[in-house]
């Protein structure tokens, strides 16, 4: 499933104090180098800003964060074939799952407990049935869309250290609604071990480090879903992230009619594209958790997003398919 980005970048923009680096008087500390990187991965077009004052330290930093997304997509990326997650679906079963795709399955499994099935990562069978029906030019029949919701359900994945297996036939995960979340914790662990203390990572969710060139926070623009054309985007909101991550999901993402009413994401429970957001952002600790947290507000509705949030201790934006707007009182939104 192909995702775009929706948040944009605005480097150097925010509205805490600069940071200085305290030292002896004998000691000057060198300045920080900084270096941008673009990349393809995780469906989507990825991006890490870091600063170091050696450039050797820096490029041995990107460098390693880069080899962290190529092996995340070998565990996890629906678009290689000889992926785990691949051979898990073609296959039924995978045996000796890495420690990586296992604890984050396992997550995944808790966040789907925690949110009574509104997130669900064995949903990937809807998706492939809207698609079928897309390339046909036509919408799933209500018959066809109550068949392949007997193929979902979080319950039915068997986890083992040894071995993850479907319980019926048919099914199939995909990790595209928490997989770039999880990227970018890890690539800004990496970063982090390198001695990297100002980035921000861009996996198609975001997590920043320490402070933007400019020595300020890093604040990032909310694209408008709503906006003319995608070459032409419209800010909704400018947040500050507070060193928190940022994710965002929405409806243009990849949308099954022109209307936008069904979409790639699905309240498990009905196979169908929630009725009434266009945009969810939140902001959380971890980019895994904000990642999974965009789609459970997107089940919840517009009515009940923010309060479902504050369960999780997280804040967030929400953008009706109105073009309404409502937000956290936890959120720094400045002036667009």
């Amino acid at each position: 499933m192909k995702r775009r980005a929706f948040i944009q970048s605005a480097w150097g923009l925010g509205g805490l104090a600069p940071f200085s680096v305290q030292a002896s008087p004998a000691v000057t500390p060198r300045p920080l180098i900084w270096r941008e990187t673009h990349f393809t991965g995780l469906g989507t077009l990825l991006s890490i800003r870091a600063a170091h004052a050696h450039s050797a330290t820096l490029e041995a930093a990107l460098a390693a964060a880069r080899q962290t997304v190529e092996r995340i997509e070998d565990q996890m990326s629906l678009f290689r074939p000889d992926s785990a997650i691949s051979r898990l679906n073609r296959e039924g079963q995978l045996s000796h799952p890495a420690p990586e795709l296992l604890a984050l399955v396992q997550r995944s499994q808790q966040i789907a407990q925690q949110s009574r099935g509104a997130f669900d990562i064995t949903v990937q069978p809807l998706w492939q049935l809207y698609a079928r029906a897309q390339a046909q030019g036509r919408l799933p029949s209500a018959r066809e869309v109550q068949a392949t919701r007997q193929k979902v359900g979080w319950q039915h994945l068997h986890i083992t250290p040894e071995r993850m297996a479907f319980a019926r036939p048919g099914m199939g995960i995909t990790l595209n609604g928490i997989a770039q979340g999880h990227a970018a914790d890890r690539v800004r662990e990496v970063l982090q071990a390198h001695g990297i203390a100002h980035a921000l990572v861009n996996t198609g969710e975001w997590a920043p480090l320490g402070q933007s060139p400019a020595g300020q926070d890093w604040v990032l623009g909310v694209a408008n879903p709503r906006a003319a054309t995608p070459a032409d985007p419209q800010v909704a909101a400018r947040l500050a992230l507070q060193g928190r991550c940022l994710a965002t999901s929405a409806d243009d993402a990849s949308a099954f009619t022109p209307d936008r009413q069904h979409h790639h994401i699905f309240n498990p429970h009905t196979g169908l594209s929630p009725p009434d957001i266009a945009s969810v952002t939140v902001a959380a600790p971890d980019c895994t958790l904000a990642d999974a947290l965009t789609k459970v507000l997107f089940v919840a509705g517009y009515a009940r997003a923010l309060a479902v949030a504050r369960v999780w201790q997280a804040d967030a934006l929400v953008i009706h398919k109105t073009g309404r707007l409502q937000s956290s009182a936890g959120l720094q939104r400045l002036a667009v």
